[in-house]
């Protein structure tokens, strides 16, 4: 029985790849939006002169995060639209 090669072509790793990077981009996004969270908050702090974060800025990072994402989503699914559409994927072979 021949053995088949243990690497992938090219190719097909590549797409793999964007593939999983299609899956991650969600929890990405999720941790980016989680980080005001540990921005200095200034209600209760025992210090009125602690260092905080306005909310304009608060909001600007998570409008730019929102359109990051829209911006990576899109670049992902233009580099991987041939996968999702069935176009170029080699099928394996079954055991003969």
């Amino acid at each position: 029985m021949p053995r088949r090669p243990i690497f992938l072509e090219k190719r097909g790793y590549r797409q793999r790849r964007m593939m999983d990077a299609v899956r991650l981009l969600p929890f990405l996004g999720l941790m980016l939006w989680m980080v005001p969270l540990l921005w200095p908050v200034p209600a209760g702090s025992p210090d009125p002169t602690a260092p905080t974060i306005p909310m304009s800025v608060a909001l600007r990072y998570l409008f730019g995060v929102w359109a990051l994402l829209i911006l990576g989503t899109w670049a992902l699914w233009r580099r991987t639209r041939d996968v999702a559409s069935g176009e170029d994927v080699a099928q394996p072979d079954g055991p003969r």
